[in-house]
């Protein structure tokens, strides 16, 4: 059997193969970025790509990691999150800036691909989507991980450890010239095909 995880993210559809060993069948961090490091670091301003359904490569992002600062970003379909407005006050609205990380999509569905479908969980014939909702916050920081849909106790277990491995380089929504605090879902999907 196959196991499979499919990620929507940023209007990009990328399919991703979750199983062992899954940094070896996700996709290469080549295909997303191009930029120059030294001494194993990336420097200066780095260009992210993304990949439309069609196939065609896009500019997502341009990043200046001397600089830490978001240089560009492709716009994305409509999106609303949680937003923090004012503090203590949450609720719905579309962000002039959504959060981003760094790298776009791509780069993001290259972590998540470290994703492996339990055994236990295939046993069951347990499949579904696990959502993992994070709240970053107006650094870009993750502040907090919560379980907001749930498959079975073996595949939320995994859904949360991948989450909390993905590196902590969000770029924060704004409104208007304000960093605001949002509430951001990852998306897990455990499905078995037969080939």
């Amino acid at each position: 059997m196959t196991r499979t995880c499919t990620l929507l993210t940023s209007g990009l559809l990328l399919g991703l193969l979750a199983s062992r060993p899954a940094l070896g069948q996700a996709p290469q961090l080549a295909k997303y970025q191009k930029g120059t490091t030294e001494k194993g670091q990336k420097v200066g301003v780095w260009e992210y790509y993304g990949y439309t359904t069609t196939g065609q490569q896009v500019v997502v992002q341009r990043y200046d990691h001397d600089k830490n600062k978001l240089v560009f970003f492709r716009e994305v379909p409509y999106a609303t999150y949680f937003t923090e407005v004012k503090p203590g006050e949450w609720r719905y609205v579309q962000p002039d800036q959504p959060p981003m990380f760094v790298g776009g999509a791509g780069v993001l569905s290259y972590h998540m691909a470290q994703l492996e479908y339990p055994q236990e969980a295939q046993e069951r014939l347990l499949q579904g989507k696990v959502t993992v909702t994070i709240k970053i916050d107006t650094l870009g920081r993750v502040a907090g991980y919560r379980l907001t849909q749930r498959v079975g106790r073996s595949c939320d277990e995994e859904a949360m450890r991948v989450a909390r491995i993905i590196p902590q380089t969000w770029v924060p929504a704004r409104i208007g010239s304000h960093a605001v605090a949002v509430e951001y879902e990852l998306p897990f999907n455990f499905a078995m095909k037969k080939h």
